[in-house]
């Protein structure tokens, strides 16, 4: 049987694109694998303590992601990054000798073979060509944790949603279309 592990960490609730995304994402793998166990975190609703010495020390957050097969994470952007709380989960899923371990040859990531999807909303326009894309910290921050640690992420986004309401819709329409894919 697969593990599906579902994280949400919008504040917006039930308006919130990414939480949209991640269901979607959600709904079509489990559809797709008949007796798939899914495993909900709502990093909102049941936070994460910022990283402190004893928190650290909880292995739980950590077994809760080596056990799932994948990973579907909703992650807005607020302020350029993720959320505070969703950077609390990382903090404790990057674990040396754990996740990675550092080598003579650099860092090595110890948890490749795991699929990690993650559905992103954007207010703006933050692609290469955009004049923001200098601040885009949000893809690339989760590119580069996930690359750290061994798994290269798959990516739905749906940009520009705070434009306004139509290009919110398109937005949306052309993203949930994406997550079709996935489960191909």
């Amino acid at each position: 049987m697969a593990t599906i592990l579902h994280l949400d960490s919008s504040i917006t609730g039930d308006n919130s694109v990414s939480r949209i995304l991640s269901r979607s994402i959600v709904e079509r793998l489990a559809n797709a694998g008949p007796g798939t166990e899914v495993i909900q975190r709502d990093l909102v609703a049941a936070p994460i303590s910022h990283l402190t010495l004893d928190a650290f020390a909880d292995p739980s957050v950590l077994d809760e992601f080596l056990a799932a097969d994948t990973v579907v994470i909703g992650a807005p952007m607020y302020n350029f990054t993720i959320p505070t709380q969703l950077k609390s989960w990382l903090d404790r899923i990057l674990v040396a000798g754990k996740t990675f371990r550092y080598t003579e040859n650099g860092p090595e990531g110890l948890a490749g073979g795991k699929r990690v999807i993650i559905a992103l909303a954007r207010g703006g326009f933050y692609g290469a060509d955009s004049p923001a894309s200098a601040l885009e910290h949000t893809e690339t921050y989760l590119r580069g944790v996930f690359g750290f640690i061994g798994i290269e992420p798959e990516f739905v986004a749906a940009d520009g949603i705070a434009i306004g309401p139509e290009q919110r819709e398109t937005s949306l329409a052309q993203a949930l279309g994406d997550t079709e894919k996935l489960a191909a």
